[in-house]
């Protein structure tokens, strides 16, 4: 890992939240990620499963977590399971988690090898009633491959009927969705080096200049910065591209006269930034560019104010369209008309504007959190509102990263960001 060592007493206190909300005599079990295969040697770069990381700081694969608050033996209460590291795999794969190493990371003092976990699992299981397993309950999952999880979750409960079965997802949305100030620490580093990133393009870009050129600069910044790199598939959308929402391909000519819509943003340490940024190619807005920035920047400001504690999430994109439908009309690409006239189920304004304002942040882009419960001090939201025109030829959209607090506006991680038209443009041919 890139990343400096994280306190241990982050995941100390994950592990006693979680297991305060489990039912009495209960087990919760929690497996690494697979390293997936692409063809013949060649594996795809491991990531690590959110959750385990989350509950103990292990970010390597082969790991098993066990949660046992109630078992008899007090040793037993936390356990961790690690792939036996020994010489050879030091020289071919680099040094993996030792017992006492794991012990610095987690906290944890019981570390058992993997070949022990068949055998101790047996034993717990003759002193528990229920367990716990992790099943994908996030409201954007799609997931076709069966993951390592998956196929523990089958062997346990096929050998272990006559156990009770609880969820451990509805826990970890609640506690994931509260970051603990190390968390926030860890995130606001992602956003510096993501700082760093936008402001090196800043003074990169100019007409002529390829999309994929402007993700190596990023790319660059951010794994000099301890950043595995990019916290997802970046988005670099020059003139009309910005009007493809997810578009990837990063392959075209940034020309003259056009806009470029960056969605792009560094992980650090597994905690993920999201930037949108949209800046012009010339280093000039036209007047027409600069009134629908401006436009875009003013709803991302008012929709900012709005997260606070106790909020609900339908209420406010309600509230965010209303703000979006007022400045279409100033703008022209709405009338009275439209909006008299707009489906309730889809409002006029989403002509322009199709997607949702702000998710969870967090371990993941879009973050653990029960989307039907108020909001609270300590979520972290993006707030991405944008005005897309493939008529005219360009798309805007403006996104940084809020904690909501108990009191006051939420603090934006990315502050520091140069957002304002005049700041870029003076940036830019300064």
């Amino acid at each position: 890992m890139k990343y400096h060592k994280i306190d241990s007493k982050l995941f100390i206190k994950n592990r006693k939240n979680f297991a305060s909300a489990m039912k009495p005599n209960s087990l919760a079990v929690f497996n690494s990620n697979d390293i997936y295969p692409i063809s013949a040697d060649s594996t795809m770069p491991f990531e690590q499963h959110r959750d385990i990381f989350y509950l103990s700081g292990v970010d390597q694969e082969e790991s098993v977590l066990i949660l046992f608050p109630d078992c008899p033996n007090e040793n037993h209460r936390e356990i961790l399971f690690l792939k036996e590291t020994n010489a050879h795999i030091a020289v071919w794969e680099g040094e993996k988690l030792t017992k006492k190493a794991a012990l610095e990371t987690t906290g944890i003092k019981t570390v058992y090898w993997l070949q022990d976990l068949e055998k101790i699992l047996f034993e717990l299981s003759t002193q528990c009633d229920t367990f716990y397993i992790n099943t994908n309950e996030h409201y954007r999952a799609n997931v076709e491959t069966e993951t390592r999880e998956d196929r523990f979750t089958k062997t346990l409960l096929a050998k272990y009927p006559a156990h009770s079965v609880a969820k451990s997802n509805p826990i970890l949305q609640r506690l994931r969705s509260v970051k603990d100030q190390i968390e926030l620490d860890l995130m606001q580093q992602a956003s510096d080096i993501t700082e760093k990133g936008f402001r090196r393009i800043l003074d990169f870009i100019k007409p002529g200049v390829w999309e994929y050129e402007i993700e190596a600069e990023l790319l660059h910044e951010f794994i000099r910065n301890r950043s595995k790199g990019f916290a997802y598939t970046p988005i670099i959308a020059a003139g009309n591209n910005a009007n493809v929402l997810h578009y990837i391909e990063n392959n075209q000519e940034c020309k003259a006269g056009d806009l470029i819509l960056f969605d792009v943003a560094a992980e650090y340490a597994n905690y993920k930034s999201d930037l949108s940024r949209t800046v012009p190619v010339s280093g000039k807005f036209t007047k027409r560019q600069k009134e629908v920035y401006n436009a875009v920047n003013h709803v991302k400001k008012e929709a900012t104010k709005l997260l606070v504690p106790g909020a609900m999430w339908k209420e406010y994109h309600i509230e965010v369209g209303d703000l979006m439908t007022s400045e279409l009309l100033k703008l022209g690409l709405l009338d009275k008309a439209d909006v008299q006239n707009e489906d309730k189920n889809w409002p006029a304004y989403k002509k322009y504007f199709m997607h949702g304002t702000s998710h969870h942040i967090g371990l993941d882009t879009h973050d653990y959190g029960l989307l039907h419960e108020p909001m609270q001090a300590n979520n972290v939201f993006t707030v991405e509102p944008g005005i897309y025109i493939p008529k005219e030829g360009f798309g805007i959209r403006l996104e940084d990263d809020v904690v909501i607090q108990e009191k006051g506006e939420p603090f934006n991680l990315m502050g520091n960001i140069p957002i304002e038209a005049d700041e870029i443009e003076d940036i830019m041919n300064s």
